[in-house]
């Protein structure tokens, strides 16, 4: 159990380092204020091989990289905080359904499997932008244009960068897992506890 756990970790320290990377490359900017992504990819395809433990610890492990890295802009300390470790550790939900992406990917229904995949990166990126969007409404909220609310202003930005990375994050990771599921299925196959 000891080596398992160690794997664990391993990989998603591994896995949040190719986050990092990931995020470094250009993005696809919609508006000044949006940028689309598909750096929570590796965090997503952690939470579908070992769970949401697993899942947070690496998402958390990314925003302290992106600390280490200075890749950071913050207002305050609690708003830093939010921004870059809560957010980034939510994306962990996505592994609140690692035993139906396993069961899916064991079966060989790449339809199934599909389908939980977007389902997933859905509440993940919901999950993430959910905390952007406090920040944005308690932090952020003076640099939205006269006569906009915080709160209209942080779901239009965190609201349009989410269903952009949602989305993104969805076709990669499908493409991905339906044409190699050992990405998500470990070796042994045998099924663990998603809450290593």
């Amino acid at each position: 159990m000891k080596n398992i756990k160690l794997v664990a970790l391993i990989e998603a320290a591994f896995f949040a380092a190719i986050a990092m990377v990931l995020d470094l490359l250009p993005s696809i900017h919609v508006t000044p204020a949006v940028s689309i992504s598909f750096a929570m990819v590796p965090i997503f395809i952690i939470a579908f091989r070992w769970g949401v433990k697993m899942s947070f610890i690496s998402g958390f492990l990314w925003g302290l990289l992106q600390l280490v890295t200075g890749d950071i802009y913050f207002l305050a300390i609690d708003q830093f905080l939010i921004e870059y470790f809560v957010a980034f550790a939510f994306i962990g939900g996505a592994g609140l359904f690692y035993p139906i992406i396993q069961k899916s990917a064991r079966e060989g229904s790449k339809r199934n499997l599909a389908i939980w995949i977007v389902i997933a990166a859905f509440v993940g990126s919901l999950a993430r932008y959910f905390w952007h969007f406090v920040a944005g409404v308690l932090y952020w909220g003076h640099y939205a244009p006269e006569g906009t609310s915080p709160f209209m202003y942080s779901l239009i930005v965190n609201g349009g960068t989410m269903l952009g990375a949602f989305i993104l994050c969805s076709i990669v990771l499908v493409l991905l897992i339906t044409a190699s599921r050992r990405l998500i299925v470990r070796k042994g196959g045998g099924a663990i506890s998603s809450t290593l």
